[in-house]
């Protein structure tokens, strides 16, 4: 029975032991760099209902204020510098109050992100303080990226917050805002590929891409214009990749998806790749 047992316990730790090396040897490969070359350039703006030019001008007015009194950068240095981002909560949708009503879509760092409850993320901190300069309650309504557009177009919500590209498509039933940040599209990599290590241009990047098959796939956002530049747009000017796109909720769950083999590269906007990416990887 001793002898019995010694070797249940032997079999036990060697188990462990070969888990553990197996974490282990998984954890480095399972990291991600974002190939830090453009491939677009893109402007986000805030999306308003087409016949409200006087919130409008409103919107406008406030993000000039910011950007001339330095609260605009003190915002994004909270997510690109050493600055504390501000966290809040949501106010409840009350039709008889004086509240600004908020489509956003979070998992999109730096700019929309929730946890416990709590709002935080460059475009959401610019909501709340436009909410604060316009006397209103701020109401975060949470979709899916599709749907921020849709939301504003229908009255739902008064302004799309939700790192939005500016494109022809989008022009036609929402009215965008000044522009507040300059974004591009990137390739996001294993670790441990080095693929377009080479690469000194975007150009040199899109060329890799331009070759690939329909055998292989790109994970994406759904709704975004990493998407787009898969499948191709005319907005934009893009081509389209023979490669398959594989769309999925948050960048996130793209990346995820590339770490256990389910898709070769990710496309995604710079500023949330290089965000979501160094947090993926500790």
């Amino acid at each position: 029975m001793k002898n019995k047992m010694m070797k249940m316990v032997a079999l036990m730790l060697a188990l462990v032991l070969a888990l553990g090396c197996l974490a282990g040897c998984n954890s480095s490969s399972t990291k991600a760099k974002v190939i830090d070359l453009a491939l677009s350039s893109e402007e986000y703006a805030f999306a308003v209902a087409k016949d409200d030019a006087e919130f409008l001008a409103k919107v406008n007015q406030f993000l000039d204020e910011i950007k001339d009194n330095g609260k605009f950068d003190e915002i994004c240095n909270n997510y690109f510098g050493d600055g504390e981002p501000k966290k809040f909560e949501s106010a409840e949708l009350d039709e008889n109050a004086d509240q600004l009503v908020v489509a956003t879509s979070t998992g999109f760092e730096p700019f929309e992100m929730v946890e416990n409850g709590m709002y935080y993320g460059v475009d959401m901190e610019i909501a709340y303080y436009l909410a604060e300069a316009l006397g209103l309650e701020l109401v975060i309504q949470d979709m899916d990226f599709d749907a921020v557009v849709n939301s504003v177009q229908s009255g739902i919500c008064d302004i799309g917050m939700a790192g939005l590209s500016v494109t022809p498509a989008r022009e036609k039933v929402v009215t965008f805002t000044d522009s507040y940040y300059n974004a591009s599209q990137v390739v996001i990599v294993p670790e441990d590929d080095t693929t377009f290590d080479a690469c000194t241009t975007g150009e040199e990047v899109a060329e890799i891409l331009a070759g690939l098959d329909a055998s292989t796939k790109i994970g994406c956002q759904g709704g975004t214009t990493g998407e787009l530049y898969i499948k191709g747009d005319a907005d934009y000017e893009f081509d389209g990749l023979a490669a398959e796109a594989a769309s999925y909720k948050y960048v996130a769950l793209a990346i995820t998806a590339m770490q256990q083999g389910q898709v070769k590269y990710v496309i995604a906007d710079n500023g949330p790749a290089k965000a979501i990416t160094a947090k993926m990887n500790g």
